[in-house]
């Protein structure tokens, strides 16, 4: 039997679950790693753009002489997850004691985009105007674009790589490290109803002009390859992701975008996750201006 929804239930039920979404309490268990001439601090701000306070956590040198200003990179997690992943699951705080100021960025499970059918939820705007002011007015970060990357995981990677496609003023060095990149362009999946309707309520309903303008395998052949970020990809040899960003990764090199893309062993968690860090940072450090 076929079902037919009509499209009031549809944004109703879309909009139902994105509350329900924003109302679940997690227990965090919070263990952030430790290194040698490293800090770490949370900050919790009033953001203009989702009304109301939000934290995130920065990993910097222990100590940072007199006028020095350090580039910054910010790093997004995945759907499910928080912002303290970054430092309770990787190594990647280390990095900081190589000159860099680490921006731990809280995203709930927005995708990092202002939602479609949610007014409320502008989590692009909160990212790229809020959270890299008051890190900017914070610490000692060097500011313009040239000093600024970005880096997320799973849902944090689809971001990177879709702000580096719309937003090349803002970061020199985009990393995506399983990037779920395709997910805007998934259809409606019965066995995954709930997921369907989250997607639905962030991107907009399929074919809808917000649903293509946040999708990278479209915007990847309008953006400009001379002004996009360089782009670091990577991906587990075993996880469910790696066809489409393999996808992905052959537009970039028939439009000559500038970029590397690597695999190994793993899945699609932290274990694998941890092991792609340092390739991407290492990349980053040759990538990205100094001091």
């Amino acid at each position: 039997m076929k079902v037919v929804f009509s499209s009031s239930f549809v944004a109703i039920a879309s909009l139902a679950l994105l509350a329900s979404c924003n109302r679940v309490q997690l227990v965090v268990m919070d263990h952030p790693r430790n290194f040698p001439s490293v800090v770490n601090k949370d900050v919790t701000f009033y953001s203009a753009a989702l009304k109301r306070n939000m934290t995130y956590r920065v990993y910097l040198p222990q100590s940072v002489s007199g006028e020095t200003k350090l580039p910054a990179a910010y790093l997004l997690h995945g759907c499910g997850t928080s912002f303290r992943d970054w430092s309770n699951y990787s190594d990647v705080g280390a990095y900081a004691a190589k000159g860099f100021i680490l921006v731990m960025v809280d995203g709930a499970c927005s995708y990092y985009v202002n939602a479609a059918l949610n007014a409320k939820d502008r989590y692009e705007d909160y990212l790229v105007h809020d959270l890299i002011s008051d890190a900017e007015s914070r610490f000692p970060i060097l500011r313009g674009r040239e000093n600024r990357a970005i880096i997320g995981v799973s849902m944090g990677g689809f971001a990177a790589v879709k702000l580096a496609l719309t937003r090349p003023d803002l970061f020199a060095f985009a990393g995506g490290i399983s990037p779920a990149i395709d997910v805007p362009s998934r259809g409606f999946s019965v066995r995954r109803w709930s997921q369907s309707m989250r997607f639905r309520a962030t991107f907009g309903p399929a074919g809808s002009e917000t649903r293509m303008h946040s999708d990278p395998f479209i915007l990847v052949k309008s953006a400009d390859p001379a002004q996009t970020p360089y782009l670091y990809i990577t991906a587990g040899e075993q996880e469910p992701l790696l066809p489409p960003i393999r996808r992905f990764v052959t537009l970039l090199k028939l439009r000559n975008y500038v970029f590397e893309f690597h695999t190994k062993p793993g899945g699609h968690d932290w274990n694998e996750w941890d092991e792609q860090i340092p390739g991407c940072l290492e990349s980053l450090i040759a990538h990205i201006h100094r001091p």
